[in-house]
């Protein structure tokens, strides 16, 4: 058989002992004719379609629901056609042929699932089984057939498979316009007659924007969109508003649609079912509607299907949320929320390429926080960070929508200004006023400070036509800044570029010195005027230079400033010079104090004392016979915090001096209140001693000072007699210069400890 379903007849009613036929027959049994009529009466009774055909697929037999099914009353009506005559089409000539094989071959075919159509042309599904028909010597002269109507399964299985195909379509993370296209066809296929909605929340909570569409007048597209959610606000903004479904069944009379009545008589629809897309948290994202022409509520199947519907969207919406999250966290900077290197690289080639399409310039700015790590160090952490996100915030306010600023890691950020005239000095005064507004106060901590910040700048396509050399030479001009003083902005030159990579050359290789054990240190000894012995030697570094030889410190202190490894500089010579006066111990020499200068990296660090302590315990040297130089500037940074730090040096039992006093802006009142043993007389003051009388006045107010407040003082860079002279005649207790000894080697240092008499030294 080839139709669908129809409207059927009454059913007739069963057989009863009343109303059953009388079967006619003798002794033996009921007749043939007699038999038939009652087969014929049984199969009339079943639900499905029961047919017999002959040889050329003429019906010869067909139950009631089959004669009824075919539009016809009586079955003299259908006896004798052929489906290709009730059903003209292609289903009905592929069922011919079908049947045709089937008896041909003599075999049977059992619930085969086919295609069909109904003599009023609407398409359904059967599930067909065939018999060959055959007369008693085994001829085939037919065949019989019984099917059953499964359109209703089949629509319910490719219901089904359509949700499967939504599920997966969200499981592989589609566009979401992709998913709800998809959706609103699922929706035209099977509830044809409505047209699906989908409203999305907007960030404030309050008001729903219009998502993708299906077939609502453009007008009342327009009139919702950004609508404000309520308790009455129509189906959608109210169920926005109340987070539960809200199914109006006539809009022209509801309540909830009084704000809206000019829509079902503008735009044809009677009934509104919205369901809100809630997340898995319970908050709602939106809402999923349907509109029906007719008035009424959904059914049972409807109402599924929208729930079905609002979920998958949610689900789509927080999949596609956690999306967008997943990728602005690798595009950003979780703790300035600026962008990243990776954006930035992202980024850099298109706009390139749109300065070279418009023939505009691009300006690179690589900006660096001035003294970021002592900051860092010394007040933390979290002041590091707060400080991180006030630079970050103050370039952002004072940049174009078009323009980028990107947090590259640490205290490197990347200003990119683009479509600019071809003009470099109008975008050095933009990135200067950046770069200025920088150095606004700042609270961190409790401490008011004034952070500066040193600034690159290289120009598309002036100074570079890639984003690596973009870079790169905004970088080196950022370089230059730092060598320039830091606090100011460089503008990319070919001369700094020359000058520039061969100092970041110069870094490299100090960092491959501290590796590789290039570095060594050297001793001066400090003489007591009174006793003329050696009471204590400086230890300072020096670097043995594979091709260059001795590299004297002023050259190579600064770069390992600049490179951020004086912090590691100073670990090295702390240590060092710790073992090696303990070695001149363990050899039997007398004991002398031994000083180190200290950085500011390493003393702003929280953990600097325990370090000591430290390195005091894994050398096995006696705390007192260490010395940490602290300079003044170093000291006056933080008065407070250095005292504290000071004292537990003290408690250590560590001696500590204040090194080139006089050049610093210590006051009276700090230097009273600093547990320090020893102050070191700059060299500048003495160099032109005697006859200089500022020199000569300095020296004496020194002396007389530390005299005052009981501290030792040492004159440093002593190199004649009339200075010594001086000295000695001023009060002053210690010398250190080329007078009494050069710098030396640790075995030439402790050759002269074990042969001057008492460890004297001529003076």
């Amino acid at each position: 058989m080839t139709n669908t379903p129809v409207k059927r007849l009454p059913p007739r009613r069963p057989a009863t002992a009343a109303t059953a036929p009388v079967v006619e027959g003798n002794a033996s049994g009921p007749t043939v004719a007699a038999r038939q009529h009652l087969l014929e009466t049984m199969l009339d009774q079943f639900p499905d379609y029961v047919f017999a055909k002959d040889r050329q697929g003429r019906i010869l037999y067909g139950n009631r629901v089959t004669i009824e099914d075919a539009g016809f009353d009586h079955a003299d009506e259908l006896i004798g056609k052929t489906d290709i005559e009730l059903y003209p089409g292609e289903i009905s000539t592929m069922i011919h042929a079908l049947e045709q094989d089937l008896m041909e071959r003599g075999i049977s075919s059992l619930d085969s699932e086919e295609p069909s159509i109904s003599h009023h042309g609407g398409a359904r599904w059967l599930t067909v089984s065939r018999a060959p028909l055959r007369a008693s010597d085994g001829e085939v002269i037919g065949l019989v057939g019984i099917a059953r109507d499964i359109t209703t399964r089949k629509r319910a299985e490719r219901q089904l498979i359509g949700q499967a195909a939504l599920l997966e379509m969200v499981a592989k993370g589609g566009s979401l316009d992709t998913l709800f296209q998809a959706l609103f066809g699922f929706f035209k296929e099977y509830h044809p007659h409505v047209i699906p909605s989908v409203l999305f929340m907007a960030p404030d909570g309050q008001h729903l924007t219009v998502g993708p569409e299906a077939g609502l007048h453009p007008d009342y597209v327009r009139a919702i969109d950004g609508i404000e959610i309520g308790p009455a606000v129509g189906s959608c903004g109210t169920a926005a508003y109340t987070g539960e479904p809200v199914f109006v069944a006539d809009t022209l009379t509801d309540p909830l649609w009084e704000p809206f009545r000019f829509a079902p008589l503008t735009y044809g629809f009677r009934a509104c079912w919205s369901m809100p897309m809630r997340s898995h948290h319970g908050e709602v994202l939106g809402t999923f509607a349907l509109y029906s022409p007719t008035a009424g509520l959904p059914d049972r199947k409807q109402i599924d299907l929208i729930t079905f519907a609002a979920n998958l969207a949610a689900i789509a919406i927080m999949r596609k949320k956690a999306e967008e999250k997943i990728r602005h966290m690798a595009l950003h900077d979780p703790l300035t929320g600026l962008a990243n290197r990776q954006y930035f690289d992202e980024r850099i080639g298109d706009i390139i390429e749109a300065a070279a399409a418009g023939g505009t310039m691009v300006a690179c700015a690589f900006l660096d926080i001035d003294n970021f790590k002592m900051i860092n160090d010394s007040l933390g952490h979290k002041a590091g960070d707060q400080l991180l996100r006030t630079i970050a915030s103050r370039a952002k306010a004072r940049v174009h929508a078009s323009d980028l600023v990107v947090r590259l890691g640490g205290d490197e950020f990347i200003i990119l200004l683009s479509d600019l005239a071809m003009d470099p000095a109008a975008a050095a005064a933009r990135l200067e006023a950046i770069r200025v507004s920088m150095s606004a106060p700042v609270t961190l901590d409790g401490r008011t400070l004034q952070v500066t910040c040193s600034m690159g700048m290289a120009c598309y396509p002036l100074h570079g036509r890639t984003a690596d050399e973009l870079l790169a030479n905004a970088d080196v001009a950022m370089y230059r800044a730092k060598d320039n003083g830091r606090n100011n902005l460089q503008l990319f030159t070919q001369e700094i570029d020359t000058r520039t990579l061969s100092r970041l050359s110069r870094r490299e290789e100090l960092r491959e010195a501290l590796a590789t054990n290039q570095l060594f240190l050297e001793y001066q000894p400090q003489i007591c005027l009174e006793s003329g012995e050696i009471k204590a030697a400086e230890a300072l570094v020096r670097w043995r230079h594979p091709e260059h030889g001795i590299v004297p410190p002023s050259d190579f202190i600064p770069l390992a400033e600049e490179a951020g490894l004086i912090g590691e500089l100073g670990e090295w010579v702390l240590i060092e010079a710790c073992r090696q006066n303990r070695a001149w111990q363990a050899a039997g020499l007398k004991p002398i104090t031994i000083g180190v200068n200290v950085s500011a990296p390493q003393f702003a660090a929280a953990d600097w004392v325990l370090r000591v302590a430290e390195v005091l315990g894994e050398t096995g040297l006696d705390a007192r016979y260490l010395e940490l130089e602290l300079t003044e500037s170093l000291i006056m940074q933080d008065v407070a915090r250095a005292i504290d730090t000071m004292c537990a040096l003290e408690d250590l039992g560590v001696g500590l001096a204040i090194d080139d006093f006089g050049t610093g802006y210590s006051s009276l009142a700090a230097l009273k209140r600093f547990p320090v043993d020893r102050l070191k007389i700059d060299r500048s003051f003495i160099a032109d001693i005697p006859g200089d009388r500022d020199g000569e006045a300095i020296a004496s107010a020194i002396v007389s000072l530390a005299h005052a407040l009981e501290i030792d003082v040492i004159a440093e860079g002593v190199e004649t007699q009339e200075q010594l002279a001086f000295l000695r005649g001023i009060g002053c207790q210690q010398i250190q210069g080329y007078l009494v000894g050069r710098p030396m080697a640790a075995d030439a240092l402790a050759a002269r400890l074990a042969t001057a008499p008492a460890g004297r030294s001529p003076v």
